[in-house]
């Protein structure tokens, strides 16, 4: 009777709903011997109606409700035996742990040899169809309260509750043969074994070991094994350090000697980047698996060491090659995400990704998420860590069933991994193993856990490992010999040892071996550009007609549009009469005129189907059939390569990591997301500094997502007018020291050379190209866009057609191209820009006649930075005063990254003059009289002539 909890308080509705709900055929019970039912029991309070009567009637039609309910909160889940599962302490008074609480529920000892019709929703009974209550008190207990904890009651879906029910109530599903029980074993040996060598050869290095949760690794392939045997061709993996590298050694199967050289400090790094520690390091291998004898893809997805962040990295990545496979269902390939306790329950990133598990254009149909549950987050105990009572309890918000399981029953483990990987691949839903483990060492393998938590930890000192209590059961069986444990054990020790002697002969290390996401075919076998050119982005006109034809129209027949949006469509086809394209114009045609050329473009984000200012319209929605809509740019070619635009849910940190991780998955893609508002990005900054910005560096991939960031000093106030260019601009790799060397092919080995591509585009023919340039290039680098607001309907921001033909490609630089470029010798002020600012230049040089005096020169890509034909243009206007504006503060937008570039190019003989606003904490004044004030007050310092006269730079 041990350990069995009823708790009135969740039964109470229970029972309500299940005495109304259709009568089940239960409600009889009787004893061994034959006679009329068994009467029902008097109630406590004596009331016929009583709620104890109501619970009793419940019980009686479904009386494992209990235990499914509530049996996880008593399980036998600590290995360690001193915590609760979860983290709540009270226990209620009507918990049966002993014959003579029965009476609490108006029962008695005799009642326990009764027995009871069970109903259809269990099947405890097996072939049985009556049970005493003393057995159907057992078997629950057994399912339900030992050593695997169940939470799926809250599911509302019958068939996924009863499959549940089955896979675990059944009896003898626990079952295993010798022979699955032998390679459990061995399993369990390589897991242990591998640590155990690490800790022998390098017992002072960190390395975030496994022990304390050896049964991680035999978990993980069985859910391999299932999946592959149920149709699974790609696996993509994502996890923190802990236990890295034993996944990569026993999992992934990197070879040995390449792990172990990483130890060696004296190993000399190639020149392929910067490289990282080797447990955040990734790999993607493709073997057969040994137990389906299928081939099998296993992809482990370097990360950083803020944990969670890889998650809807891995999502994304997933999401593509499903995509490129036309694995709709996730048949073929799907993700495993292993997390540590405290992080899943701590990082917010894993609640933004768990919302994204069924949206239409993000969902991947499932993934098994494994919690190894240490008990505890660095030195902080989990009743510091969370509010709520399990660590995985995130997850009941998509209806993902939770399975806790005690990692010290191995077998146990087997199992319900087993299941969760039958549950992913038969209801395409998320599902959660919590691992309830213990951590042996600290941290880190330097760190002294007894600082913080000494009886935890005197505890673990005491603990035998899994590996001698799962071999010494196997061999009380007779399933093995204390022999063949030996034996096994000598066996992974001589492959330890032979791969070490052969890790010594490794002299440089290269990073390219740890690849996650290659690219076969887009580089040389080297991992070089086939390269170094880049060919003209501009396209055949009619081609840009047959594009703007189709953006101005609606190709569905009987597909009634909003008037609002009829007049923008007649807007775009009078352009196209006229040759010319707004900014909404030029991107369509980007777009449509990769789509031609067989390239998948994915434009996700928060509204932008529409576009945050409504310039957009990718996505019509008929105004008389609900939910009916069109999306004209898959109506272009019947050929074409389609087109993907999708709103994303309000979330920038994981709707960014999914995007980076779909532009990992090929190079032949053009990957966007686009903010609400430039300065929105910053709620993703972990994504973007350590892995968009760095993740060349770091793990020789390449990644070619484009971010569109709108930013513009508009008067709208300090939240929404900056995308924070110099954040983007200070992460820049080019040398602001180094004079570069002007070879033929400076232009793109420049964009091969750095870490990202940064521009501030000021025409809609100067998007066109950058957006196309980004594919033809020979690599793939990350590009930093920020976008125009106003721009977008401003009547000179328009570009034609001939500046977007065959022939035409990206300039760096827009010079100059009126009366001022026709008499350089007379010009007094050269002003360099970026941006929205130049239509404000050129209205204000309008105004004051200076067109002959002052020339304007637009820097289109801000980074790398142009050296080339910056000089060119200094060169050209050899008695003109140099100045950059910009609208942005002083301490913020661009002068503090083109200042040292333009002393390195000039010298000091031809300063760099600043006009602009002053430095500022805020980005912007929330004034709109402020703000044309100061715009006004740099505008008349801009072509003051003499403003700088007498001054010193």
């Amino acid at each position: 009777m041990s350990q069995l909890r009823l708790l009135s308080t969740k039964l109470g509705a229970l029972a309500a709903r299940l005495l109304a709900a259709p009568p089940v055929q239960v409600l009889s019970c009787r004893g061994r011997s034959s006679g009329p039912p068994a009467p029902f029991p008097g109630s406590r309070s004596g009331g016929g109606s009583s709620y104890m009567e109501e619970m009793y009637f419940a019980w009686l039609e479904n009386p494992e409700s209990v235990h499914k309910i509530r049996g996880h909160h008593v399980a036998q889940l600590d290995p360690l035996g001193i915590l609760d599962a979860d983290l709540d302490s009270f226990v209620p008074s009507d918990l049966i742990t002993t014959i003579d609480k029965l009476a609490f529920y108006d029962l008695r000892e005799a009642d326990l040899d009764k027995e009871f019709q069970l109903p259809t929703t269990t099947f405890i009974g097996g072939s049985e169809s009556t049970l005493s209550l003393r057995e159907i008190i057992r078997r629950l207990e057994s399912t339900y309260c030992q050593h695997i904890g169940l939470e799926f009651m809250f599911i509302n879906d019958v068939e996924q509750c009863q499959w549940i029910r089955q896979k675990f109530e059944t009896p003898g599903v626990m079952q295993f043969s010798n022979e699955e029980k032998r390679t459990l074993l061995a399993r369990l040996v390589r897991s242990m074994r591998f640590e155990d060598f690490l800790a022998r050869k390098w017992s002072s290095e960190k390395r975030f070991g496994l022990e304390g949760c050896e049964v991680m690794i035999p978990a993980l392939k069985t859910i391999i094994d299932k999946s592959s045997e149920m149709g699974i061709e790609n696996v993509i993996l994502g996890m923190p350090h802990r236990g890295r590298l034993n996944v990569l050694a026993n999992v992934i199967r990197k070879d040995l000697e390449q792990i172990f050289c990483q130890f060696d400090p004296k190993l000399e790094a190639a020149d392929e980047g910067s490289g990282d520690v080797k447990y955040h390091l990734g790999m993607y291998h493709e073997r057969i698996n040994r137990v389906t004898n299928r081939n099998i893809a296993l992809s482990l997805v370097a990360n950083p060491s803020h944990l969670e962040a890889v998650d809807p990295v891995v999502q994304g990545k997933t999401k593509a090659e499903q995509f490129y496979r036309g694995d709709a269902q996730g048949r073929k390939v799907m993700s495993i995400l292993v997390h540590g306790d405290a992080a899943f329950a701590g990082q917010g990133v894993v609640y933004e990704t768990f919302h994204l598990s069924d949206l239409p254009s993000y969902t991947t149909n499932g993934t098994v998420h494994m919690v190894v549950n240490n008990q505890i987050g660095f030195t902080t105990d989990p009743r510091m860590a969370r509010s709520s009572p399990y660590p995985t309890d995130v997850a009941r918000v998509v209806n993902a069933p939770i399975f806790h399981v005690n990692a010290d029953d191995p077998e146990a483990v087997i199992y319900v991994c087993g299941v969760a990987a039958e549950w992913r691949n038969t209801f395409n839903k998320d599902v959660v193993v919590d691992l309830v483990c213990y951590r042996r060492r600290g941290h880190n393998e330097m760190d002294e856990p007894m600082f913080t938590q000494p009886l935890m930890y005197k505890q673990i000192h005491k603990q035998v490992p899994v590996l001698k209590k799962y071999a010494d059961k196997l061999i009380a069986e007779g399933t093995v010999t204390l022999q063949e444990f030996e034996e096994e054990i000598a066996k992974y020790d001589r492959i330890c040892e032979e791969a070490y002697g052969r890790s010594k002969d490794k002299k440089i290390l290269h990073i390219k071996h740890w690849l996650d996401s290659p690219w076969p075919g887009f580089f040389n076998v080297d991992g070089e550009p086939k390269s170094m050119t880049c060919p003209a982005t501009g396209v055949p006109e009619d081609v840009l007609t047959h594009i703007g034809s189709v953006a101005s129209s609606v190709p569905l027949e009987d597909f009634t549009i909003h008037t609002g949006l009829s007049r923008i469509l007649r807007g775009r086809a009078d352009m196209v009469r006229k040759r010319t394209a707004d900014w909404a114009l030029a991107e369509y045609m980007a777009f449509g005129s990769l789509l031609k050329e067989g390239i998948h473009v994915r434009l996700s984000g928060q509204d932008v189907e529409r576009g945050t200012f409504s310039h957009r319209h990718h996505v019509l929605h008929d105004q008389e059939v609900d939910r009916r809509t069109c999306v004209p740019m898959n109506h272009l070619w019947p050929d074409q390569a389609p087109y993907t635009v999708c709103n994303s849910s309000l979330s920038e940190y994981g709707v960014l990591g999914f995007e980076l991780g779909y532009a990992m998955a090929s190079p032949n893609a053009l990957v966007l997301w686009e903010a609400q508002f430039g300065d929105f990005h910053n709620t993703a900054q972990c994504i973007i500094d350590q892995f968009i910005s760095t993740g060349q560096a770091k793990w020789v991939r390449h990644n070619g997502i484009v971010l569109l960031l709108p930013h513009g000093m508009e008067g709208m106030g300090p939240e929404h007018s900056s995308a924070r260019p110099e954040r983007f601009l200070q992460m820049s790799n080019d040398d602001s020291d180094a004079y570069p060397v002007f070879s033929e092919d400076f232009e793109v080995s420049q964009l091969y050379d750095c870490n990202w591509i940064v521009a501030n585009c000021s025409t809609p023919a100067s998007y066109f190209h950058i957006l196309r340039r980004q594919i033809l290039l020979p690599f793939r680098k990350p590009l930093i866009i920020f976008t125009p607001k106003s721009l977008l309907r401003h009547p000179e921001a328009k570009s034609s057609f001939d500046q977007m033909v065959s022939g035409t490609c990206f300039q760096r630089v827009i010079p100059e191209g009126g009366a001022a470029a026709r008499a350089p010798g007379q010009v007094r002020r050269l002003i360099f820009c970026t941006g929205k600012v130049y239509y404000d230049l050129v209205k204000e040089r309008s105004s004051r006649g200076l067109e002959e005096q002052v020339a304007l020169t637009r820097l289109e890509q801000i980074s790398p930075f142009p050296f080339d034909l910056i000089k060119q243009e200094a060169d050209r206007y050899p008695g003109a005063e140099l100045v950059w504006c910009q609208e942005e503060h002083k301490n913020m937008g661009y002068y503090d990254y083109i200042s040292p570039r333009f002393m390195t190019l000039l010298g000091r003989d031809r300063p760099i003059w600043y006009v602009g606003r002053g430095p500022a904490a805020a980005p912007a004044t929330g004034n709109r009289n402020t703000h044309l004030v100061s715009l006004q007050k740099f505008l008349d310092t801009a072509f003051n002539l003499q403003a700088f006269e007498g001054k010193t730079f």
